[in-house]
This record gives structure tokens, sequence and C-alpha cells, in this order.
């Protein structure tokens, strides 16, 4: 027996324990009376039964397997006990009947309700055609019965009794035992379900309070990143000198290093708590592979490698469903991975059309490089958060080990798996399956027409701005930026001044940073939306923020807000959004 064990099957195994002992003493006792009466078939039972009992027994003790010994035991009793009535004693007595009740008592207790009805039918429907038998035509044949007497059935009856006591005796008080066992579980659940559900909530007070830690902290790194990153960009637009250059391409470098570690551990955060969602939209493979490698093949060659982009043709015309921000950011990590950890040589980027089905394409990507290579005892470390592939590489080419983690987090959302090959010292490959629905659109020809209109020589010049922001760094930097735009934007510290000067003044677009005193972004735009004027309650805010919180993004378009730019941001990219915004306005 073990603990493993249930109530009920450990009292199983001592009842057949026990039981063999009783069962063999009171064989012993019958066959010692039979024998001296002269009756050879029933002292020959007698002994096969006691035999049979000591050999499941030794059974037991040498392989504790009760339900093979219980069903041995059952079928030697049902076989003793035709031959009692149908040879031995060609009759149906007490000792029959009683034989009869501890086999269906005992097959129930031990084996279930199944093999109990079972067992049961086989003692019960023998007798019965026997009993019939002998009522309608008699029963008569060769073999001459033994007449058992009555000090026969005295120890018979009480051996029986004695076993039918034992066997209820001892279910009873292990279906007790089993009740009270239950309720203890019972009541253990409820307080182990009552920990569960503090221990529940205390997780999800700490997932928020962690959600509110990487928001608070994104913006304190993202303020002054944003501060260090678009005065790089400032000085580098203001023609400077070749070593000024090159300190300010370090400077950037340097802080463009340091976003891209909050940017890996943000990712990887918001994909552990589950908070990612992909998106199914058209796009072109070729056109993404291009954009996305596009200013990897000059980080390539500043460090001299030869970086070849291998597209299949098959997939240049084809319009794909799926979400080319997540197939971004795992080709750019792999190929940063590349990279980063070849000295010389080469990388291939491949992708190739393994399967065309004309609604749906399989397609492969594969990542190929020259570099140092992976040992093969580290080939599933390598995926683990916070993780390389050894210390010595931690040293020697920095990172925070994220990046194939997350790869790896978001090929598994999809239900893909990455295939790994390397050797050391000759490089590594990296390659995952993907399929996409395709879209029966045809991608249009473009066709270069002349231009019919032409703007003046800045257009967003006459460009109203309304800037609140509350850092007076973020001020100046975003003054600086506008006026080489020709833009000369009012300023408001915080959200409550940006509604009164939305009230009193005309403006083209506003640039809303979320995190303010007084009153912050989000309110300052709701109240904006109210104003009774439909120009200045339409009039498009762009939302800048350095927030990590995953719902941003729905909590600036619930805000009524029109776009979002990520601090610290791109010149271009605010352009960009200058220009669709206003535009036609301006034009």
């Amino acid at each position: 027996m073990s603990k493993e064990q249930s109530f009920l099957d450990q009292a199983r195994i001592r009842l057949l324990y026990y039981g063999f002992f009783l069962i063999f003493v009171a064989l012993g006792a019958l066959y010692l009376n039979v024998y001296f009466q002269n009756q050879k078939m029933l002292a020959d039972t007698a002994l096969f039964l006691m035999g049979s009992v000591a050999v499941l027994f030794k059974y037991l003790t040498w392989r504790p397997d009760w339900r093979s010994a219980a069903h041995a035991l059952l079928i030697i009793g049902t076989l003793v006990n035709a031959s009692l009535v149908y040879a031995s004693m060609q009759t149906v007595n007490i000792i029959t009947v009683q034989v009869i009740i501890i086999v269906i008592v005992f097959s129930y207790y031990m084996l279930g309700q199944q093999w109990g009805l079972m067992y049961s039918l086989l003692n019960t429907v023998p007798v019965l055609v026997f009993m019939i038998i002998e009522y309608n035509s008699g029963y008569i044949i060769s073999i001459k019965p033994n007449k058992v007497d009555q000090s026969t059935i005295i120890i018979s009856l009480f051996a029986n009794f004695i076993l039918l006591i034992f066997i209820h005796s001892h279910f009873y008080t292990a279906f007790l035992k089993n009740i009270r066992h239950l309720k203890n579980s019972s009541r253990e659940q409820a307080r182990l379900y009552s920990k569960m559900e503090t221990a529940i909530e205390k997780a999800e007070k700490s997932a928020q309070a962690k959600s509110e830690f990487l928001s608070i902290m994104s913006h304190e790194i993202r303020t002054p990143l944003n501060a260090v990153i678009g005065m790089s960009n400032l000085l580098m637009m203001s023609n400077p000198r070749p070593d000024q250059r090159e300190n300010l391409e370090i400077l950037k470098f340097s802080a463009n290093n340091l976003l891209a570690i909050v940017n890996d551990v943000l990712d990887f955060s918001k994909i552990e708590s589950g908070k990612v969602v992909f998106e199914n939209i058209r796009f072109n493979l070729v056109e993404l592979m291009n954009n996305i490698c596009g200013g990897q093949i000059l980080k390539a060659e500043e460090k001299g490698l030869l970086f070849k982009l291998d597209v299949d043709s098959s997939l240049r015309d084809k319009v794909l469903f799926g979400d080319p921000t997540r197939i971004t950011q795992i080709i750019f990590n792999l190929v940063s991975n590349a990279i980063k950890f070849t000295p010389q040589g080469n990388i291939w980027v491949r992708v190739t059309c393994v399967e065309d089905r004309h609604n749906t394409v399989t397609v492969n990507f594969s990542v190929r490089d020259t570099g140092i290579g992976i040992e093969k005892e580290n080939l599933e470390s390598i995926f683990e958060p916070f993780t390389q592939e050894s210390l010595a590489t931690t040293r020697e080419y920095g990172g925070t080990g994220l990046g194939l983690a997350i790869v790896k987090r978001l090929l598994e959302l999809q239900e893909l798996q990455m295939t790994v090959n390397s050797t050391m010292g000759r490089g590594s490959e990296f390659s995952f399956h993907m399929e996409f629905p395709v879209s029966t659109e045809v991608l249009p020809v473009v066709v270069t027409a002349p231009e019919t209109k032409q703007f003046s020589e800045n257009p967003l010049a006459c460009l109203r701005v309304l800037i609140a922001e509350d850092n007076m760094v973020n001020v100046m930097l975003m003054k600086k930026l506008l006026s080489k735009w020709s833009i000369n934007p009012t300023i408001a510290e915080n959200g409550e001044r940006a509604v009164e000067f939305m009230q009193y003044g005309n403006f083209d677009i506003i640039l809303m940073d979320l995190q303010m005193p007084v009153m912050n972004g989000f309110d300052a735009a709701k109240e904006i939306r109210k104003m009774a004027d439909p120009k200045k309650s339409g009039i498009p805010i762009i939302a800048l923020t350095a927030s990590a919180l995953f719902d941003i993004k729905e909590q600036v378009y619930e805000a009524g807000m029109n776009d979002y730019v990520s601090k610290p941001f791109k010149p271009d990219e605010l352009l960009e959004k200058l220009n669709n915004y206003t535009l036609n306005k301006v034009g």
C-alpha cells in the first residue's frame, strides 16, 4: 500500500490480505472435518481451495496486484460453487446460499458494480437452473453425492458468518474514513480556494502595479531620451562640421540603443501579459521585407558585411492578409541578431513561397549568417528571456537577451515553431513557416503623372499649431524642430491652458502631451470635443506619449484624439502626421 492510493483501495488490499488468512483457517477446519468423515470430494475441494488461497496470498505479497488476485479468487469460488451444486453435494442448501452471498458481496465491494453484477449472475443463474431441473425431472448423474452432517454445516455456517461480518465491518470502517476524509478535503479545498482567490487578487494587483510602474518608468526614461534624440536630430540637420557630425552620430547611436532596450523590455512585458492582439490587414510582403531590411542593410554595410535579401518573385504581385507589424518585429529581431553576432562575412534573408493554394500561401522566412554560431546544448536556452548563449557573449556583444524571447513568444502565440541550425564558428540559420490568406485584389500599376498643383516652398509655414506640454526641455525641442519647417507654435503648459487657448484662439492642429499637471491630455481632449464651435471641436489632435501602458492606443482614441506619436519620435514621422491632418486645409 502507498499514501497515493485511496482509502477504498487500501481497504480492499487489507481485506484480501487478512481475508486470505481467515479463509485458509476456515477451509483447514472444514477439510479436517470432511476428511475424517471419508467425504473424498468435499475434502479434495477444500484442499484445492486451501492451495489456491495460499498461492494467491503469495502472489499478493510478491506483486501487489489486488484486482487480479480478487478476480482469481472470485473465479475459483464460482467454479467451486458450481461443482458443489452439480457434483459434490447435488443439492442447494444453506451452505451454497451463503457462499453465493459472500461472492456477491465480495465482488461488489472489491471490483465495483459492473464486475459485481457479472459474478452475481455467474453464481446465481447456474444454481437457479439446477433447482428448475431438479423440480421438473429430478437431477441424476453417475457420481454419488457427499452427504454433509450437522458438524460440517455448523463449521461452514460459522466460517461464512465470520467472513460476512469481516467484509461488512471492514468496508463500513473504510467508508466512514473515506467520508471523513472527503469532509476534511472539502474544508481544505475551501480553505485553499479562499487562499487562491486572495493570491489571484494579489497577482492582479501586482500586474496592475507592474503595468503602472512600467508606464511611469517608460515616461520618465523616454522623456529625456526624447530630448537627447530630438536634439541630436536637430543638430545633425544644421550642417555640423565632420567632427561634430561624428560625435552626434555616436550620441544618437547610444540613445537609440538605450531606447531599443527599453522597447524590448516593454514589448516582452506586453507579450507575457497576454495583451498582444494580431491584426489581419492587407499588405504586400515584398514591400514589407524591403522596408524592414532597408535600414539593416546600411547597418550591415557599416560593419563591412555583405547583406543579401532574396524574396520569391511569385510573391511580388500578391496581396496578403496578416499582421505586418508583428512580422516586422520578428524579422527585425532576427536580422539585428545576425548582424550583431557576425564579425565578418555575409547575411542572407530569404523569403520563399513553399506552397501556393491560390487562396492561401505558405511562406518560409529564413535568416542566415556567418557569425559566431551557437553550441548545440545552448540552442534551447537562447530563447529564454534575459538569456544569451554565455556570459562571455553578453560581455562582448551586450544586449538584454530579449530579442529571441520576443520572437519565440510571438511565433508561439500564432502556433508556429522556429527551426534553428547552427555550427560554432560558421554561423546560424533561423527559419519558420507562416501561412497567409491571399487577397483577390490586383496590385495597381503605378503610373507617374505630372504634378498639376504646385505648393509653396513650405506648405506648413502658415500652420497654426498648439502644443500642450509641461516639460520645458520638450517644449524647447518642439519649438526648434517646428522652426525648421517655419512653424511658430503656441505653448500651453497643461491641459487646462490648452482648453483656454482653444476657446479664445484659432488653431489648425493640437499636439497633446498626455501626462500633465492640473489637467491631463485625455481630459483636455474631451473638453475640446465638447465645444460648440464645430471647427474647434473637430480640430485634429495628435497625442504625444511616452507611456508604456498596453491599452494606451485605445485610451487615446476613446478620448477623441485622432492619432498618437510615441516619444521619442522621429522628425519624419511627426512631419508625416502634420501633413496628413493639415495639408488639405493649408493647400
